[in-house]
């Protein structure tokens, strides 16, 4: 069965984080937001992130990563790769001395991969859902 559209209301302009603006009662519409966050239906996928070894780049415990299956992997995407079997998060860094799986936090070593190990780039973020408000709590 397939899911149908979420349409949800487009505020009319961009808010800014500084001072306030007055705001303008003009609506645009509502946007859809697979539409304008998937690419390729088929090889997007949600993935829930566990830990905090990626906290430098805005990504915490808990939040949700849209991931596409179907994106070509570059130097500095944000990246799900499988390790030996294990799935991780983390920034992928291509260098001169091969491949390295970089932690955003400084409790976390770098990992490189060696040339031998069983590794393959599950899919690339494209998209971060950072939780602003735990909805686990009541009220």
């Amino acid at each position: 069965m397939d899911a149908q559209p979420l349409h949800l209301p487009l505020a009319p302009q961009a808010v800014p984080a500084g001072f306030p603006s007055p705001a303008q009662d003009y609506y645009e519409g509502p946007i859809d937001l697979t539409e304008q966050l998937v690419k390729d239906k088929a090889a997007t996928f949600i993935v829930r992130v566990v830990g905090d070894s990626m906290e430098g780049a805005g990504i915490s415990d808990g939040d949700e990563l849209l991931v596409d299956r179907s994106l070509e992997p570059r130097h500095g995407d944000v990246i799900v790769a499988v390790l030996d079997g294990e799935l991780t998060v983390k920034r992928l860094w291509l260098t001169a001395q091969g491949v390295v799986l970089h932690a955003e936090n400084q409790k976390y070593p770098d990992i490189h991969i060696a040339e031998l190990a069983d590794f393959r780039v599950w899919g690339v973020a494209t998209y971060g859902i950072h939780h602003l408000r735990d909805g686990r709590r009541a009220g």
